[in-house]
């Protein structure tokens, strides 16, 4: 499960629109806006460097942080959109949503893959192929888990998928997507090996045309 909720610095933005959203990217800020709860929309500022540092950490939208305001309240947040130059691909605007520890969210959750060396079909020229290395739950704001683990040494055969049904969920995390058992990887052969098959097959049929 995730551990203490980190904080996240911001200023209070005074004036709305493009021209102070310029203005604050000018002086090395990121604008965004808070919004949810009981309370009014929030527009802030947040150093672009401090920003781009957490981006990069990876897991952004998953992680509940605690927003710390000068003059208000701190409020525990999750982000809920980042806006980036088309160009760059740097942050331009941020928007967070207010949550309390009780409120249910739908968040995508990292997957991690474990024991690559214990696995017997990855031993066997297994290549391991990853179909979701996300998946979506609904959680409660207060519990979110850092990630979901697959256990590679349980999978024993070149072929073997892991569905969502054979990895285990955090307590009071659900699924999403509830009507299928979705794959989250596959062993399949190494592509060396499916080209000797595929010649292999192509040399029987023409023997069996040949007689």
């Amino acid at each position: 499960m995730a551990g203490e909720i980190p904080d996240l610095q911001a200023q209070e933005r005074t004036g709305t629109g493009k021209g102070a959203a310029r203005a604050a990217r000018r002086e090395g800020m990121v604008p965004g806006i808070v919004f949810g709860g009981e309370k009014a929309p929030l527009p802030i500022n947040i150093p672009f460097n401090a920003l781009l540092k957490r981006l990069r950490k990876g897991r952004f939208k998953s992680t509940l942080f605690n927003l710390q305001v000068e003059g208000h309240d701190d409020v525990r947040v999750i982000c809920r959109d980042v806006q980036r130059d088309v160009v760059k691909d740097l942050p331009t605007h941020v928007d967070f949503m207010r949550l309390r520890r009780t409120t249910k969210v739908n968040l995508f959750i990292h997957v991690e893959f474990i024991n690559h060396d214990d696995c017997p079909a990855l031993r066997k020229g297994g290549v391991l192929t990853v179909v979701r290395n996300e998946v979506e739950l609904n959680v409660t704001a207060g519990d979110i888990p850092d990630h979901l683990t697959v256990d590679l040494s349980k999978v024993q055969r070149i072929g073997d998928v892991v569905t969502i049904s054979q990895v285990a969920l955090p307590e009071g995390a659900e699924l999403v997507i509830k009507d299928r058992d979705f794959v989250i990887c596959n062993i399949s052969a190494p592509s060396a090996l499916k080209s000797s098959g595929s010649e292999d097959e192509a040399e029987e049929e023409a023997e069996g045309e040949e007689a």
